[in-house]
């Protein structure tokens, strides 16, 4: 394997980024009283950076006031001669968040940063510098590439737990050095609230930090900006930020429980039914409180390709903004599916325009995986397969016109990451087991929770021919995090053969089953 060893980075950083994560606690975690009383602007939720590639990379910061962000870069912490970078003003119409993009950057290389917040009116009046870092991606081959992918964090009201020391799965993911952390959706639990205990099964009490805005579903701007907030309490999850990139993307817990545009929610915790005017809301905050390239952009999307060198593109899915109502999935025709027509078009087009020897389809939802949607009494779909082994048919009809078009373009290397079922599993598809021939085989890979309620199994739909080759889940609903059942995957890349390699892990980094697949086939 020609990727970096796994040492050097930890080594180095280990200090200084635990230095960095105690100076930024926010208030009432430990900020320091003198940095606190000083006036100066305060940076206590940390820093992070998203959809890095080979030569730029989005880095973001919260306020705890009016302040003008400044941006640093060195190719060595001690930060002589760095390049700075003049970012946005950081006000109350963002909740006082910020993106600055940094252009130019040297492929391949550890990038270090520090962001200085500075008084709007006196600029030399600055808060204490956060520092961070970053790998940008690599142009050659021999590199490699290593992330990890999982999803599913503070869902069913398993929250920030200090008896189980928080959020303790980034620090095993942290220590596999990845260049980046694919987050599969449910990034929040907007819909869960959080409260001070749950009595366990066996007799012990959860304890959860809490705070107002988790105390009942979000509805307004400001619930759904505490809702990302909340989880930047535990120090765990900002030290991963400041040293492990993000590409995020968003499922349904952003906003409610199996949403759909045009959605009027029968729900009694809310009053405001209208999902669309939620939708807004949490689209709002998810864009201030994540760096997304495409966000921020007239007309802003979640939907992406992120290039990250000749070896990997990752195609960043959107099931959820431009969905049609869910239903039973019975129906003939589907011509917006669960992608809507205009993203499925653009997906072929960006698959067909990929050089690159691994096209990782990142899908915040299941194909294979029957996934229900019961909560108005009716037995609606929520994913993909509607549980029907037949011909496709609702949006299955969207997934087998893609597939087709793969195999017809023959479109090499591609590979299914997923999330949202709250276990993990690897699933073949295969067109000799199929009702729906048409295509070539491929893997989907399933990870999760981060840190939320496990679920037994999902039944399989035969429609595309899935074999479940391996699975870990429990077999009773909403297993808490004390008793394990918290999952992550590892896709390695080498870059030597260029072969693929799978592990799914546990939260202890434990791996409990692997996959190598071969470069250069259209189906394996």
């Amino acid at each position: 394997m020609a990727h970096r060893p796994l040492p050097d980075r930890r080594t180095v950083l280990r200090g200084s980024l635990v230095a960095s994560a105690a100076l930024t606690l926010p208030t009432g975690l430990g900020a320091a009283p003198a940095l606190a009383l000083s006036g100066r602007p305060r940076a206590g939720w940390g820093v992070q950076t998203g959809d890095v590639t080979t030569d730029s990379g989005l880095v973001w910061v919260r306020s705890d006031r009016p302040a003008r962000m400044v941006v640093e870069t060195s190719a060595t912490e001690s930060f002589r001669n760095p390049r700075r970078w003049h970012g946005p003003l950081l006000g109350a119409d963002t909740d006082f968040t910020g993106t600055t993009r940094l252009r130019g950057l040297p492929p391949g290389e550890q990038i270090h940063y520090r962001v200085l917040l500075a008084d709007p009116d006196d600029p030399r009046r600055t808060g204490e510098p956060v520092t961070g870092t970053f790998r940008t991606a690599s142009v050659r081959r021999r590199d490699g590439v290593r992330f990890v992918w999982s999803g599913d964090l503070a869902g069913q009201g398993w929250g920030i737990n200090p008896d189980l020391g928080g959020y303790r799965i980034y620090d095993t993911m942290a220590a596999l050095d990845p260049d980046f952390f694919l987050c599969s959706g449910d990034n929040v639990y907007a819909d869960g609230p959080i409260t001070e205990t749950v009595p366990l099964p066996d007799g012990r009490t959860w304890r959860n930090i809490t705070t107002e805005e988790k105390s009942k579903v979000a509805e307004t701007l400001a619930e759904f900006r505490g809702n990302f907030r909340y989880n930047l309490l535990d120090h765990h999850l900002r030290a991963f930020n400041a040293r492990v990139p993000s590409i995020i993307q968003w499922d349904d817990h952003e906003v409610t429980n199996n949403w759909y545009p045009g959605e009027i929610l029968a729900d009694g915790r809310y009053t405001e039914k209208n999902v669309d005017v939620l939708a807004a809301r949490a689209r709002q905050a998810f864009s201030e409180y994540f760096p997304i390239s495409t966000l921020r952009r007239p007309g802003g999307r979640v939907h992406r390709v992120q290039r990250h060198g000749p070896l990997l593109d990752v195609f960043v899915l959107d099931m959820r903004t431009y969905r049609n109502a869910n239903s039973p999935g019975g129906q003939s025709s589907d011509p917006q599916g669960i992608l809507g027509r205009e993203q499925l078009e653009w997906l072929k087009k960006e698959l067909s325009r990929s050089r690159a020897v691994w096209k990782v389809i990142a899908s915040d939802m299941p194909l294979g995986l029957v996934v229900p949607d019961s909560g108005d009494g009716k037995p609606n779909i929520e994913a993909v397969a509607q549980g029907d082994p037949g011909a496709p048919l609702g949006r299955e009809l969207q997934i087998a016109e893609l597939l087709r078009f793969v195999k017809h373009r023959r479109i090499t290397g591609t590979v299914w990451l997923t999330a949202d079922v709250h276990y993990t599993s690897a699933q073949h598809y295969q067109p000799s087991r199929a009702a729906f021939t048409d295509f070539e085989p491929f893997w989907e890979f399933v990870s999760g929770p981060l840190n939320a309620g496990a679920f037994p199994a999902n039944a399989l739909d035969g429609t595309f021919g899935p074999e479940r080759v391996f699975v870990k889940a429990p077999t009773r609903a909403n297993v808490s995090p004390a008793e394990g059942y918290q999952f992550f995957g590892e896709v390695d890349i080498d870059g030597d053969t260029a072969e693929l390699t799978v592990r799914l892990r546990e939260q202890d980094g434990t791996v409990l089953f692997t996959k190598t697949l071969r470069p250069g086939l259209v189906g394996q």
